[in-house]
């Protein structure tokens, strides 16, 4: 850019010396023209300040991962990897060579997801042991213990405090704007966190939200990505799928923003929470870091056969098939609750974007209250068998319950248990 800056100047003065005053002025308006254009164009395609050398731990860089055997052969008569030749100990076949290691990568699935989100490659595809792995490993390459800092964004998923003080990492919180139940970012107070605390090496955001079910704007999280934040930004994606509209997944941006890391599961859309499958999805040399950490077989042969099946034609189908009647039951869950037929039930809190709803049970005066809403919990859990989720003590969610969309059948006994508890509680 510099460059071409004293090349205009020169330009600029040589036709100073040359030329008549309208040609001057012609120069001098072209000159600063260009030099706008320029400018424009650098602020518009900068270079991210990112860099994995300042991020990442320097033991981390420096490991030499351990090489497994399926590193090197995975084909032929096996006789490296002291498994067992004769087979696996169980009364009923299995599918799955399960006396084998299992492939450390599982290409085979991170094609399939590859197709799904239409991303570049494989090696923008890490797996992990559900997102909490993913959470953790992020924490352990980047953090160092007693020193280093992560950014969390209350009320949020509380795994991103627990992994940090597990690893002895100090959590700098900033709130969303909770108003009228925006759950939204405070950007300005993210960046002055930032800057009163240059140890943050992480910052999670969650989108659609746990608990609040409502997602970030994408503006929002631009303004994190395109300051001047060199620390990782991880957009944990859990819900995403249920996302109707605007505001949905950032999974592509990771061909742009080098400091992205943006976490899915299998859990919630896929309703495969018992197989244990995160995604995170990055630049591939954040990626190989992180399988240069893992433990070298995380992922069992069952869990990513099931993931294959599951990400076919006929398993994506089936997906979307009940995808589509649980929004249908969101929606009617939703109507139900904001025109519930006894009092006790406040606002419906969020965007509902996730598959759950947010809400606020109330008192005799119609504000929300969280020891109505704890004995509505328990008694709907000890004394009708319908477990919700008790999160009054969350920021910004007092008196409010997380009530998970069910099936059709499920949420109309929710709906008359609800009724009952309300009644014995008024």
């Amino acid at each position: 850019m510099m460059y071409n800056l004293f090349f205009l100047t020169a330009l600029s003065c040589d036709s100073l010396k040359r030329k008549d005053n309208f040609e001057t002025s012609i120069s001098f308006f072209l000159f600063f023209f260009l030099i706008i254009i320029i400018l424009q164009s650098n602020i518009k395609n900068k270079s991210m300040p990112f860099s994995l050398e300042k991020v990442i731990r320097p033991n981390i860089l420096a490991l030499t991962p351990y090489r497994c055997a399926r590193d090197d052969y995975d084909a032929g008569i096996l006789l490296d990897a002291n498994e067992n030749a004769y087979g696996p100990s169980l009364a009923n076949n299995v599918e799955g060579d399960l006396n084998r290691y299992p492939d450390p990568y599982h290409v085979r699935v991170k094609e399939q997801i590859v197709k799904l989100r239409q991303l570049q490659s494989v090696q923008q595809l890490f797996l992990g042991v559900g997102s909490d792995e993913v959470i953790d490993l992020l924490i352990r390459i980047c953090c160092v213990p007693g020193k280093d800092k992560i950014l969390i964004t209350p009320p949020t998923y509380g795994m991103y405090s627990v992994c940090a003080q597990i690893n002895d990492v100090e959590v700098v919180k900033s709130n969303l704007n909770v108003e009228n139940g925006a759950f939204q970012l405070r950007t300005d107070d993210i960046a002055a966190c930032v800057k009163a605390n240059p140890e943050i090496k992480l910052i999670f955001l969650c989108s659609p939200g746990n608990p609040t079910g409502s997602c970030l704007t994408h503006d929002s999280i631009l303004q994190v990505l395109e300051s001047d934040y060199e620390g990782v930004v991880v957009v944990d994606e859990a819900y995403v799928d249920f996302v109707v509209g605007d505001n949905g997944s950032v999974a592509n941006w990771v061909d742009k923003y080098p400091n992205l890391v943006v976490m899915q599961t299998l859990s919630k859309s896929f309703g495969l929470a018992g197989i244990r499958l995160g995604i995170a999805i990055a630049n591939p040399d954040l990626i190989q870091i992180l399988n240069n950490t893992k433990a070298p077989y995380n992922i069992g042969t069952p869990s990513a056969q099931i993931a294959y099946d599951a990400l076919s034609a006929e398993g994506l189908a089936k997906m979307e098939e009940y995808k589509t009647r649980l929004l249908g039951q969101r929606d009617v869950l939703l109507k139900t609750l904001e025109n519930f037929p006894v009092p006790g039930v406040g606002k419906v809190i969020g965007t509902n974007d996730a598959n759950f709803l947010m809400v606020q049970i109330v008192n005799d005066q119609g504000e929300p209250c969280n020891v109505r809403a704890d004995k509505v919990y328990k008694l709907l859990a000890e004394t009708r068998d319908v477990v919700v989720r008790f999160r009054g003590k969350e920021y910004g969610c007092t008196g409010c319950l997380r009530i998970t969309v069910g099936t059709e059948q499920e949420n109309q006994t929710l709906i008359n248990k609800l009724q009952e508890v309300l009644e014995e509680t008024a």
